[in-house]
């Protein structure tokens, strides 16, 4: 029998959004794939024994999701420690492969366990003794990204990080203080609850608009399958910021274009043509703050463009980007289409439970592919002492979509990760590859 819970407990709506949308043919998992520099033929174990030490005295990873059913918070799931919190359940060593990639495809597509902690660490030593990975899966409902990168860092070897700044000192407050609300904030208050209003039926209409006259690239749409595939590659920062300093805009701009130009020489060299093609990217956006209500919790936005695939011009695919990328700014991460998943906050918990199902299979008609970048610290990072070289986070396919991209910079590389549905995906080491040309082609096109 489910007891109360406390608001502290409880599931943010947008991670509640994530825990009902998951099916068995698209687990909300999200991952990240760090391959090691082993230090001895042994320390693909030695890291899996640590991993399970640690993970021990972490908080984040003892806690499971459980549902409620109560009055108030019909519907609603909250988070709690688990007493006989068993690390060896969640961390788990493979047999040594040739490669990692290859192995993280067939892990990631295996759904978490939703009544124990829903995270895992699986370790895979190579065949050469030379190097080993370590693939986390976090539920999304657990963790975003940024959040995902704390709980890992968390069992990794301690890293010298800079004092955190003192936090200011709260103002002394009465007994009565929070039991009745503070008349002279009324207004405010009001006012911001019919701001909201605005906010979400702005949204709505931008959804709408969005989804007008579209008509989905065939090859990123697909049946659900159940199926994973993951590919990856590196590319030198430098070439980026080259390109960058060159026509202007963001290092994100480039990225975002690089992949707009991988996916027309895919499509064009797989045989589906490129000609009209303009798929919607959702280009996720973070609104964590420090000391949030609900640090543990998803706290995303996200902008919503067209990615010019059509055009032959890498320049000219490079300055739509950065157009559209500024207009989204402009307009702010809380308005447009992509705020989409703001409207989480304006939905009931059983609304969520009822409607996440029929809303996950709707995704594809909002937009067409994910591209997500997580940030990543440029300290160096290690496990057993084994130092980190290759990082490649994974993004969680949405039902009906076939592809999904994640960025990662670290130590002066670019890491792409790439997750695709692996029956209609079968050549995603092609648009890998892709990828690193595009790169080449955007600076051949600057010097030029």
């Amino acid at each position: 029998m489910n007891v109360g819970t406390s608001d502290s407990d409880l599931l943010a709506p947008l991670d509640l959004a994530f825990w009902s949308i998951e099916s068995p043919e698209h687990p909300m998992h999200l991952g990240a794939l760090g391959v090691f520099a082993a230090n001895s033929p042994a320390a693909g174990r030695h890291a899996a024994d640590l991993l399970a030490a640690r993970a021990a005295g972490v908080p984040g990873l003892r806690m499971r999701i459980r549902d409620i059913w109560q009055p108030f918070d019909f519907g609603g799931a909250a988070r709690e420690a688990v007493a006989d919190f068993e690390p060896l359940d969640h961390v788990r060593l493979h047999a040594p492969v040739a490669d990692f990639l290859a192995a993280a495809g067939a892990i990631m597509q295996r759904p978490l366990e939703r009544g124990r902690p829903p995270w895992e660490a699986h370790v895979v030593p190579g065949v050469d003794g030379t190097s080993f990975a370590v693939l986390f899966k976090f539920h999304h409902a657990l963790a975003d990204g940024l959040r995902a990168l704390t709980l890992a860092a968390a069992v990794l070897d301690p890293m010298d990080m800079p004092a955190p700044r003192p936090r200011p000192a709260e103002p002394e407050r009465g007994f009565f203080s929070g039991l009745v609300p503070d008349v002279t904030k009324l207004p405010g208050l009001v006012r911001g609850a019919l701001s909201d209003v605005g906010r979400a039926l702005d949204i709505g209409a931008s959804v709408a608009r969005a989804t007008w006259g579209v008509r989905s690239c065939a090859a990123l749409v697909s049946k659900p399958t159940g199926t994973r595939r993951v590919a990856g590659v590196a590319v030198e920062l430098d070439e980026i910021h080259t390109i960058r300093k060159s026509v202007g805009g963001t290092v994100n701009d480039v990225l975002i274009a690089v992949v707009a130009g991988a996916l027309r020489r895919w499509l064009d060299e797989r045989g589906d043509g490129s000609e009209g093609v303009s798929p919607r990217a959702l280009i996720p956006v973070s609104r964590r703050r420090p000391r949030t209500a609900h640090p543990q919790g998803n706290r995303l936005s996200g902008y919503l463009i067209r990615l010019p695939v059509d055009d032959p011009d890498p320049l000219a695919r490079l300055a739509a980007v950065r157009t559209a990328m500024n207009h989204n700014k402009d307009a702010g991460p809380n308005r447009g289409a992509g705020a989409v998943a703001l409207l989480a906050d304006h939905v009931p918990a059983i609304g969520h439970r009822l409607g996440m199902p029929v809303v996950g299979q709707a995704a594809r008609l909002l937009f067409d592919i994910l591209v997500t970048s997580v940030p990543l610290p440029s300290l160096g990072m290690k496990l057993g002492g084994c130092p980190l070289t290759e990082v490649y986070p994974l993004a969680p396919l949405a039902r009906g979509q076939a592809l999904a991209v994640a960025v990662s910079t670290f130590r002066g590389r670019v890491h792409y990760g790439l997750v695709a549905d692996a029956e209609a995906v079968p050549d995603l080491d092609l648009l890998a590859k892709s990828l690193t040309v595009e790169v080449a082609e955007l600076n051949a096109a600057c010097v030029s």
